[in-house]
């Protein structure tokens, strides 16, 4: 994740596309170093082939076009990416589709290259307040005595849970 092309959170893990941006473990986990951000300048990097470097994700590339030489880009990529993405990949790519494998420059192929290891996403918001898994903010743990929980401000006053100013990661041990 970007801000202002500096990065601000970056992690290995599960995401999911869905109908209304991106969610999952990741996703949750980088949420908590969005806050106070301004969208605007805000970015997920995506690299859909994170096993492979860019030069084993060309030969990858080059290897599978070989064997897929007469068909078109539109259905050769199955094995790359899911196929819901294929489409959003080429349309990004600015290649043709239509057009087959053996015709496919070194120009095409890297920028598709590109965009499998470097996808980019901009923020435009948190989804709803009310869909929402974390949320953050509440009671300041410095007005806490960490060994009762009571409040340090009013005597009696105990405090446990979401109400705390604590986030933590989803799905970590």
């Amino acid at each position: 994740m970007l801000e202002d092309q500096k990065i601000i959170y970056e992690d290995f893990g599960e995401m999911i596309f869905t109908h209304f941006g991106v969610s999952g473990p990741i996703i949750l986990s980088s949420s908590a170093h969005l806050r106070n951000k301004n969208f605007k300048n805000v970015k997920v990097i995506i690299d859909f082939k994170p096993a492979l470097s860019e030069e084993k994700l060309d030969l990858r590339i080059l290897r599978d076009f070989e064997k897929q030489k007469n068909k078109l880009l539109k259905n050769s990529l199955n094995e790359l990416l899911p196929q819901k993405l294929i489409p959003v990949i080429i349309n990004l790519s600015g290649i043709n589709e239509n057009k087959k494998i053996n015709e496919i420059t070194k120009e095409e192929r890297k920028k598709l290259e590109k965009l499998l290891k470097s996808f980019e996403i901009s923020i435009e918001n948190f989804g709803d307040i009310e869909e929402a898994i974390i949320t953050s903010g509440g009671i300041n743990t410095k007005e806490i005595n960490p060994k009762t929980m009571e409040s340090k401000l009013i005597h009696g006053l105990f405090f446990a849970g979401e109400i705390i100013d604590v986030d933590a990661y989803t799905g970590r041990i």
